[in-house]
């Protein structure tokens, strides 16, 4: 018995361990993996946060890569940031906080889970201004509603003070986070910014000012009355260098496809991997993707999905994911401008 038992704490010392080095990351790569979640939540309109519980956020935490490691009582653990609006409805600067939580029973496995929580009250910012605070206690939360037009289509907005999203096989979901506790990690924030938390930084670096920035374009401007809409130069007013341009939606789009891709071709063998093989273009990240090609792929995918023998298939989450990160791609190169040659005037008649 107790040689069995030694492996088993080795092992349990060992996913613990792993949980804490989540929260090690170095924090550039922290706010530029914070960025890419948010572009590729944003980026399928089918399974987006709604605009409108953006326009009316007092507070976005973007949390990549949480890993969940399960061993008897599982653990939680994960690195993020937090951006916060004043009382003028500016979005502030990222700032650094850590998210940590468990739960029991026999569980097994590592995972890594991106994490979106929408703070929609003012008294779930106070929450995160306290330093730390537990979601479920101190704060209501409730898995958040996706697509364009899920927020007319519920109530969500008269209770939840915390609307909360994953993304572990490919789509992202609401879900529930009760129990977490997300605290302020003030030694990222000094060594990051220059200065304490509260006062104004002493350098701000260009992934900070880039997220910033997109958060802004993300969020959909409705003013209230006397309150200006937010603007990119009023967020970033004394708080660094000029804002960068948003991030390229094919490039994106790109990049998701091949994540999904990667995660589908993991569960099938080598004939579907033919068969519902994406352009070789998304996967080598090189030359530009044939729209032609993208076509063909979806076609493959859309085929499957019209015959229920292969349901097991197609109603899996990473099988569903690529093929609306396909199809996205397709529609966004099929409106996209079309490059045109540069030429010098035609001869003469």
């Amino acid at each position: 018995m107790r040689r069995r038992f030694v492996p088993i704490v080795l092992l349990a010392v060992g996913c613990l361990a792993l949980a804490a080095a989540a929260v090690h990351a170095e924090p550039n790569e922290t706010i530029r993996a914070a960025d890419e979640v948010l572009h590729e939540i944003m980026a399928i309109p089918a399974r987006q946060i709604p605009g409108a519980l953006l326009s009316e956020a007092q507070a976005v935490a973007i949390i990549p890569d949480v890993l969940k490691i399960g061993f008897v009582a599982g653990v939680r653990r994960g690195h993020g940031v937090v951006l916060v609006r004043d009382e003028r409805g500016q979005w502030g600067l990222p700032q650094f906080v850590t998210l940590t939580g468990g739960s029991v029973g026999w569980q097994a496995g590592v995972q890594g889970t991106d994490v979106v929580l929408v703070f929609m009250t003012k008294k779930s910012v106070e929450g995160l201004a306290r330093g730390k605070f537990t979601i479920g206690a101190d704060a209501s939360a409730a898995a958040g509603p996706v697509g364009r037009n899920a927020a007319a289509a519920t109530d969500f907005k008269l209770k939840a003070e915390i609307l909360s999203y994953s993304r572990s096989r490919g789509l992202f979901v609401g879900f529930a986070l009760d129990g977490s506790a997300i605290e302020a990690d003030n030694n990222a924030q000094m060594a990051y910014y220059g200065t304490p938390p509260g006062q104004p930084p002493a350098r701000v670096p260009e992934p900070a000012v880039t997220l910033l920035q997109d958060v802004v374009n993300l969020t959909p401007a409705v003013p209230a009355v006397g309150n200006p809409a937010p603007t990119p130069a009023a967020a970033a007013a004394n708080q660094g260098p000029t804002l960068a341009a948003p991030r390229d939606r094919l490039s994106t789009l790109r990049e998701l496809s091949r994540k999904d891709a990667a995660q589908l071709y993991s569960l099938i063998d080598e004939p579907w991997r033919r068969y519902l093989a994406v352009p070789k273009e998304v996967l080598d990240g090189g030359s530009a993707v044939p729209l032609e090609s993208l076509q063909a792929s979806v076609s493959q995918f859309e085929r499957v999905m019209g015959d229920p023998k292969y349901d097991a298939l197609t109603t899996r989450p990473e099988f569903q994911a690529t093929h609306e990160a396909l199809s996205e791609y397709a529609r966004e190169l099929t409106t996209a401008p079309r490059e045109q040659l540069s030429l010098p005037s035609p001869p003469a008649r």
